[in-house]
Parts: C-alpha cells; sequence; structure tokens
C-alpha cells in the first residue's frame, strides 16, 4: 500500500480540519485530482492527489482535526491488494498460544498510591484508579477541585464534575476559525508584552461627511510615516526588529464562524476610492469564504473597528510577528470647551495596543499623537 499523509501546507501550520472527502473508496483518481477539502487557520483549501491509482482507504471523516504527516488516504498497490502491517499485527495477536511455564501468585497487597500528573507547579495529586475513571468519564482533572487528603483528587471529586459537565452540556470543541484565533491568542499572550494607550479624538470637524475607515487608515498611513517602527514585525528568537516601509494593513472582520483579518496590501501607496473598492471586496470574500489564504497573513500593521458595534475603549490584541494594533471606539456626543463656551461635539476614543518588547512608550505616545492630529484635521 502507498501511504499518503497531510503534506506540510506552509505558513506554520500543524493541523487542519476535513470539511469534505471529494473521493471515496475504490475510485481510480489521476495525479493532481482533488481529493479532500480542508480547512486551515482560517481558509478553506482542497488537497490534491500526488499519483494516479485506487483508492483503498480514507483516513479520518469530516469534522474530523488531522495533523500534518498523519496519513490522509491509502492507494491500493498495483497488482492489487496487499496486507497492512496492521493486518500482519492483528494475526500476530490472535496467535497467542497457551501459557508456558509456572503461573505464580503473589499474596502481597499493593496499596495504590497518588502521584502528581499535569502541569502545575504542585501538581495534580491522583492515583492510577482515579486517573482511570476520570478517563471513562471524560474529565480533565485540571478542572477537579481536590477534597482528599493532601490535596489528593477522589472519585468523588471526579464524578461530581461529571455530574456538573452532564448537566451543563456537551463541550463544543473550537474548530476553524475559532480554533485558528485560540491558537493566535494563546500564542500572543505567550509572546507578546501588550502595553495598551488610550485617547480621544474631536472629529465634528468632519464627522458624517467622510469615511471613518478610510479615514482611520489615512491617519495609520500618516502616523507611520512619523513614527515608523511600529509598521514593523519583531523576531523574538533574534531579538530583533525589521521596520517596513509598505504597510499591508490587517482589518479585523468580524463574522459568524469567527474573527478574520483580511489584509489590505500597500495602504500607504493608494487612493481613498481605491482603497474603499478594496476593503469592499475582502470583505466581501470573508464573508463568503472565498478569500484566497495568502490574503490572510503578512499584515505589517492591524485596524479594528470594534465601535461600530459597542464598546469605547479595549485592549487590541497584537499578534505577532507584527507589534501594533489600534482599535477605535464608538463615537459619541461629548461637551467639550471651544472659544471658552460649552459645545457638544462628537468624540472618537481611540486605543492603541503595541508589543514592548519593540516599541518604546514614547513611540508609541509619538504615533497616537500622529493618529489624532490627522483625524481632527478637516479634511
Amino acid at each position: 500500500m502507498n501511504i499518503f499523509k497531510l503534506p506540510d501546507l506552509g505558513e506554520g501550520l500543524t493541523e487542519v480540519e476535513i470539511v469534505e472527502w471529494l473521493v471515496k473508496v475504490g475510485d481510480e483518481v489521476n495525479v493532481d485530482q482533488p481529493l479532500v477539502s480542508v480547512e486551515t487557520a482560517k481558509a478553506i483549501v482542497e488537497i490534491p492527489s500526488p499519483q494516479k491509482g485506487k483508492i483503498y482507504k480514507l483516513y479520518g471523516a469530516a469534522s474530523d482535526i488531522v495533523q500534518v504527516g498523519d496519513p490522509l488516504i491509502e492507494f491500493e498497490a498495483e497488482g492489487g491488494t496487499v496486507e497492512t502491517p496492521a493486518e500482519k499485527r492483528e494475526d500476530k495477536r490472535q496467535d497467542t498460544g497457551t501459557v508456558v511455564g509456572e503461573v505464580v501468585v503473589g499474596k502481597a497487597v499493593m496499596n495504590e498510591q497518588a502521584t502528581s500528573v499535569g502541569q502545575t507547579a504542585s501538581g495534580i495529586k491522583a492515583t492510577p484508579a482515579v486517573r482511570a475513571l476520570a478517563k471513562r468519564m471524560d474529565v480533565d482533572l485540571s478542572v477537579v477541585t481536590p477534597t482528599g487528603p493532601n490535596e489528593t483528587i477522589t472519585a468523588a471529586d471526579v464524578q461530581r464534575v461529571a455530574k456538573i459537565f452532564k448537566e451543563v452540556g456537551p463541550l463544543e470543541l473550537l474548530r476553524g476559525v475559532r480554533r485558528a484565533m485560540a491558537n493566535a491568542m494563546a500564542r500572543s499572550n505567550a509572546e507578546v508584552v501588550p502595553v495598551t494607550i488610550y485617547d480621544d479624538v474631536d472629529i465634528d470637524s468632519w464627522k458624517g461627511k467622510g469615511d471613518f475607515t478610510i479615514r482611520l487608515i489615512r491617519a495609520i498611513v500618516r502616523a507611520c510615516a512619523k513614527e515608523p517602527s511600529l509598521n514593523a514585525w519583531y523576531d523574538s528568537h533574534a531579538m530583533g526588529r525589521r521596520v517596513l516601509k509598505k504597510i499591508d494593513l490587517g482589518i479585523a472582520v468580524d463574522t459568524a464562524d469567527g474573527l478574520f483579518v483580511p489584509v489590505l496590501r500597500n495602504v500607504n501607496e493608494r487612493t481613498p476610492d481605491d482603497l474603499r473598492k478594496g476593503l469592499d471586496a475582502i470583505k466581501r470574500d470573508v464573508k463568503t469564504r472565498s478569500i484566497p489564504p495568502e490574503e490572510l497573513r503578512g499584515y505589517t500593521f492591524t485596524l479594528s473597528n470594534f465601535g461600530m458595534f459597542a464598546g469605547r475603549y479595549a485592549n487590541p490584541i497584537v499578534v505577532p510577528p507584527s507589534v501594533a494594533i489600534l482599535g477605535s471606539g464608538k463615537v459619541r456626543q461629548e461637551v467639550v470647551p471651544v472659544n471658552n463656551q460649552p459645545a457638544i461635539h462628537w468624540i472618537m476614543p481611540l486605543s492603541l495596543t503595541f508589543d514592548h518588547r519593540a516599541v518604546t512608550g514614547g513611540e508609541a505616545t509619538r504615533f497616537m499623537g500622529a493618529i489624532i492630529e490627522d483625524l481632527s484635521l478637516v479634511d
């Protein structure tokens, strides 16, 4: 048999979720014929056949998670099927024969000792029997509060948690976009040293006459020109940064499936009309799940316009290797002093998170100042 394993799809991807098999057992396939549709980190792609042949076995079903290097498809050998290594092992297990020699019966009584498991500093104490019970009842010992001696988890503890899980319903595994988002957030939490600064900008001079997102993009471009260190990638292994001239802006887009960050390329050299067309196009492609994988990576700075839903300020998450993200909150009316007289103006709240490994506080505050300066202009 010739087993085709899940290939490395690039960009550090380690797993995929099977969406749909495009072939079935017994099918004859040609080279480059699509075999299976899989979902990677936010994109759905088809994996082509590496050879011509007949399908003997499919590994996995729709919604299964497959790791890079795991078996995906087994092709039938030329001239018919042959015995697989698994079948040979099964034959050996069936031919066990009889026990040869004397069977010694022990008289000693063995007492189970609680052993530490898990990754916490003190460990999770549970006997082998309790661990087996937890596995059988699908209970993660790390979420169980121990009530036994010396912080030992008992069988009653496991049963108590299992009962709670039964009442609240089954665990919903994160898949597809949400799984990719969880991995990205975990990576950010492990690597980035985040600092967030907040401020407000008076946009009364143009509110209602301009495109909010395009104005924010223009402000980012001008701020990057004044303080380019925030348009950069940080290499945590080499402890260095790459300050970039080209601005490829990641735009956070919320969907029912999860958060997407498509990339609006080269925003510092495009007209407002071209930016709006490009923005509409990537949002449309995200909603239809037709956006190419390469358009979901490689951004150098990120914009999150969360204020279109709700919220004044936030702590936007920086995803490596980028070093900064700007969040704009919900625009509000507020009484402000104008020529020593009270006036009602439109105010936009801003939140800027930066990776303090690569960006200093002075660089970040100067960047925020440049953003505010540009957004305050009439046009």
